[in-house]
């Protein structure tokens, strides 16, 4: 559902990843929800960097190795370093990216902060993942007769049923043709201790936390029919890790199963 109006006292995923990760453009009601969600999960801020950190590896992939030139990121978040277009079009400068979010504070500082390059094109769209035909229809700026890179990186694990969120993927996934390209990643408890576990669990029982997570099962389950690129489903900070990041984040830490799959 997009929204239809600008709530400041309503906390957004969106936001409290832009506070998470240190911007400025949140509000109170982002901030404690982050500060709540961050005293069940310490790591929080740390996996929203590891985070951003594999967004930037994977979408380098698919346009240095994979050869992908049209992106589409659903669930943009608020503009930060190495957003997709950036990472794109420092390599391939015509590569064209449609971003998609549901609020719109997202859209307005998209359109006013992520330009693009001369070459290339940028477009954003305010729609909702829960609505994957609204999204298709708003992909003029892409040849879908060509692969397209489809990036869900934090955004599904929002959609609290299984057989939703598999079926919205999935929509998407059959509008796009060979050879494109599924980035992911979702929140897991598989790879807490205990008592992490614990404490994630009574977030979500009790409404503090919106995050719902899902079993290295269920994370395959959007890649059926798919063709895993190396490593694999794996926790993000190991998937094709960079030496050079001076952060390097253990998988308790980074609790997000990240995968990049081909479209055959």
């Amino acid at each position: 559902m997009t929204l239809e109006k600008f709530d400041t006292g309503v906390a957004h995923p969106a936001r409290r990843y832009n506070y998470w990760l240190g911007g400025k453009d949140n509000f109170a009601a982002d901030r404690e929800s982050g500060d709540l969600l961050a005293k069940s999960y310490p790591a929080a801020r740390i996996a929203a960097r590891a985070n951003r950190a594999f967004l930037r590896r994977a979408v380098g992939y698919l346009a240095a190795e994979a050869g992908i030139r049209q992106f589409l990121d659903i669930g943009t978040g608020l503009p930060t370093a190495d957003n997709t277009h950036e990472v794109a079009q420092r390599i391939a400068p015509e590569s064209r990216i449609v971003y998609a979010d549901n609020d719109p504070m997202v859209m307005a500082h998209a359109r006013a902060l992520l330009t693009s390059s001369p070459a290339g094109e940028t477009r954003y769209i305010e729609e909702d993942l829960r609505e994957p035909e609204k999204i298709l229809a708003g992909l003029e700026i892409l040849d879908l007769s060509k692969p397209v890179g489809l990036i869900l990186v934090a955004v599904v694990h929002f959609l609290p049923s299984q057989e939703q969120a598999v079926t919205a993927v999935r929509t998407l996934l059959d509008a796009l043709p060979s050879g494109s390209h599924l980035v992911m990643t979702l929140a897991t408890t598989d790879l807490l201790t205990p008592e992490l576990k614990a404490n994630w669990d009574e977030s979500l029982r009790t409404g503090r936390s919106d995050v719902h997570p899902r079993t290295r099962a269920e994370v395959a389950q959007f890649a059926d029919g798919l063709e895993l690129v190396e490593p694999g489903i794996t926790a993000i900070s190991e998937w094709r890790p960079d030496p050079a990041d001076e952060e390097q984040p253990t998988p308790v830490e980074a609790s997000l199963f990240g995968l990049v799959a081909r479209k055959p």
